[in-house]
């Protein structure tokens, strides 16, 4: 069969130069090229947004109603163009109410086998849905947790009820007196050695009647636990009810714990008692994907063959992404961003379509380095069932099984959007280009090490899978946390160690805001500055000189650009005749400092920008956008048009400037190209040299091996991880024969 074409001519969408491409259907194609060169501009704004409004134009005028639109992209032609399967890295939201199991339709089949297998009867798949009104447990309505109150918080172990040991508030004297009069305690006994039954006397025990002694009289008394007691008192109670002083005291002994009737099992009594092979739903829900599997092959019901083909099916997928880990009741909005991928996608893995674009966004985002040939394994699995794979990607081991290269460049923004090199891996290895001559460039194991100034202890951690860990964080050093997906690096760093070191600066992968009116010049604060030196040369209102504010054009409002809804068709969007797409008035046009105006400062790089102000406040910001190698942007390019690794630069540039300060930093290479990888060293050793403490989560051998000191999670992910099997500098690494990264660094 005669090789076929997707045939790209003058493709001009944001810094793409007039671009022309031919790419090999059914094959592996990788756009390659340094962060902000056009990858994402040709890929994603070209190619996969015609391919859906191509695929959206097949639906009825109505449908396209409820569709999103898709702009046409700037290109003279776009021809041969596949339908598109887009698995990106925006984070799966969808609240605690979207699980994994949902995400990958493994819950409704799970729901369906228990409808038909399960004993006893409970009723169709709808019940064993927690979203739905006949599954969810009344108690807590179908979200597993509830504000309780926190018994730690009641009472004082270390004492006897004797020594006072009932320290909760809003508990009269003589109501604290009920429990030591009651006969039912030994009041000299410390509540750390209750035994459970005592425990649950004291705490929970519901109205109970015992004989009080009053002087030499005795009285019916009225008894009731600890925890009982206060709940009828003020949690049963409307909350809103209590007074203002009540809720002030009662609020901090509240938290929001396990429901106490579905034990955080999310469904109702009936749904947890129908069960298979022993098991409820919920118990098959929270297992990690590797054990589950092998519980659902157990499962031999004739008339459930189906179902166990198609959950295996899908089981074995998540395993073989890497995800085995996983339970299929881990909430969506917990997951990261390269784990959002894969478990989107599992979901098309599925599929039976076949000559499908697939379009991939960094897919190795978040993967040990033993890990990224089960992603080869998938590329190549998706191509050879006859699809053409189209990746943007990083990372030289994922480049290595492309059957076609496009490596944009030179550089970024202005100075980039053309084609560098077009071809085979070995032809790129010969190239002289970025990505070429970065390619087979490894860095030397760093030999000198800083010494630590003193140390940032985490102890007893136990949050998701970390079991017990304590470690010491060493101040005042670059140190590298590192581990497979899902081994504790984010549990231990993101939530333990910033809950103790709440005003560390965190630079991670949420995206910064992403309107079309804001810019580097707004988000780094030199619009403020800039506006000031304007009005007060030209002796007006600061105002003027925002588009968001009095300076705006009135006919655009400031958006540089008119837009013309047309209902069911697309819309259309064209530069604004008054203002010529520069936004503002023209009035505010004829105010100039040192000879420009406010919109040719907008449309200066930062290189440019560096050169023209001198303002002592402007200077120092411009320079940080410099230092991450930013300096290609212009002042007012909108933040919504930077690629994910230009994003993560931009947070860093605004917060290089605090000194003596902790910074944690989530996968900084993330959309980053090898040749930035030195941007970014040089910028965390230059923290760490001005006095800060640098803690990096990262699977990039490079990083790992310029780090001070390493901490290494595992061994495996999920409840075969959450322990740290190393503790060290990169050269100790090299010896640790137990761990999998160092035999990476090998």
């Amino acid at each position: 069969m005669a090789q076929e074409y997707i045939e790209i001519r003058g493709a001009r969408e944001n810094n793409l130069k007039d671009v022309s491409l031919r790419l090999p259907k059914r094959t592996i194609i990788m756009f390659t090229g340094v962060s902000g060169s056009g990858k994402s501009s040709m890929v994603f704004d070209t190619i996969a947004n015609e391919a859906q409004r191509l695929l959206f134009e097949n639906f009825s005028m109505f449908i396209r109603n409820f569709l999103p639109r898709y702009p046409q992209p700037e290109a003279e032609a776009i021809e041969n163009l596949n339908m598109a399967v887009i698995v990106d890295q925006k984070r799966l939201g969808g609240g605690s109410q979207s699980t994994v199991g949902t995400a990958t339709d493994i819950s409704p089949v799970l729901r369906m086998l228990f409808s038909r297998l399960g004993k006893p009867y409970a009723g169709y798949a709808n019940v064993f849905s927690f979203n739905d009104p006949q599954g969810m447990c009344l108690e807590c309505n179908g979200l597993g947790r509830k504000i309780g109150i926190d018994p730690e918080a009641l009472i004082d172990a270390s004492k006897s009820l004797n020594e006072g040991a009932i320290i909760a508030p809003g508990i009269s004297s003589w109501e604290r007196d009920g429990y030591v009069a009651s006969g039912w305690f030994d009041n000299d006994k410390k509540l750390a050695d209750y035994t459970a039954e005592e425990m649950d006397l004291l705490l929970n025990s519901g109205p109970r009647k015992y004989k009080l002694a009053v002087g030499n009289k005795e009285m019916n008394a009225s008894y009731e636990g600890l925890l009982y007691r206060f709940n009828r008192k003020y949690i049963a109670r409307d909350i809103q009810t209590l007074s203002e002083r009540t809720r002030q005291k009662v609020e901090p002994f509240l938290k929001l714990g396990p429901c106490p009737l579905c034990k955080g099992a999310r469904l109702n009594q009936a749904a947890l008692s129908c069960k298979i092979n022993g098991y409820n739903i919920a118990d098959l829900s929270a297992m990690e994907v590797d054990e589950l599997v092998e519980v659902i092959k157990e499962i031999e019901d004739p008339a459930a063959a189906p179902m166990i083909r198609t959950l295996t099916e899908r089981l074995q997928h998540l395993i073989e992404i890497g995800l085995e880990y996983l339970s299929l009741d881990r909430a969506t909005d917990t997951l990261s961003g390269g784990e959002s991928q894969r478990v989107k996608m599992v979901k098309h893995l599925n599929g039976s379509l076949v000559d499908v674009m697939y379009i991939f966004d960094e897919p190795s985002v978040g993967l040990h380095p033993r890990d990224v040939h089960r992603l080869n394994e998938l590329l190549v699995k998706l191509r050879d069932k006859g699809n053409t794979v189209i990746v943007v990607e990083h990372d030289p081991d994922v480049i290595k099984v492309a059957d076609y290269i496009v490596d944009m460049g030179p550089y970024a923004g202005s100075e980039g959007g053309r084609i560098v090199y077009e071809g085979s891996y070995a032809g790129l290895l010969q190239a002289d280009t970025l990505t070429g001559n970065y390619l087979l460039h490894t860095r030397p194991l760093k030999q000198a090490f800083r010494q630590a100034k003193g140390s940032l202890p985490v102890v007893h951690a136990t949050v998701n899978n970390l079991k017990d860990v304590s470690v010491d964080i060493p101040e005042g050093v670059l140190t590298v946390v590192t581990g497979v997906a899902g081994s504790g690096k984010s549990s231990l760093i993101n939530e333990v160690f910033l809950r103790q070191h709440r005003d560390a600066v965190v630079i991670d992968q949420a995206p910064v805001g992403v309107s079309s009116r804001s810019n580097p010049a707004t988000y780094t604060g030199i619009m403020d500055d800039v506006r000031k030196a304007f009005a007060a040369v030209n002796r007006v209102d600061a105002g003027l000189f925002s588009f968001n504010s009095k300076g705006a054009c009135s006919n655009c409002q400031g958006l540089g650009v008119t837009y013309t809804d047309l209902g069911f068709l697309e819309g259309v969007k064209l530069p604004c005749e008054v203002c010529g797409g520069r936004r503002f008035k023209d009035e505010v046009l004829a105010y100039t400092l040192n000879g420009k105006s406010i919109a040719d400062v907008l449309g200066m790089t930062v290189r440019q920008a560096l050169e023209f102000f001198t303002l002592k406040e402007v200077q120092p910001k411009l320079q940080a956008l410099s230092d991450v190698g930013l300096d290609y942007l212009t002042l007012g390019q909108p933040l919504s048009s930077l690629s994910g690794g230009e994003c993560q630069r931009l947070k860093l540039a605004s917060e290089l400037h605090k000194r003596g300060s902790i910074y944690v930093m989530d996968e900084p290479t993330t959309g980053l190209h090898l040749s930035d990888i030195d941007h970014l060293l040089t910028i965390m050793n230059r923290l760490v040299d001005g006095g800060n403490t640098v803690i990096v989560i990262e699977h990039h051998l490079d990083i790992i091996r310029n780090a001070d000191w390493i901490i290494d999670m595992g061994p495996g992910g999920g409840n075969k991880g959450g322990m740290v099997i190393f503790e060290g500098t990169p050269q100790e690494l090299l010896g640790a024969k137990h761990s999998l990264t160092s035999q990476y660094l090998r």
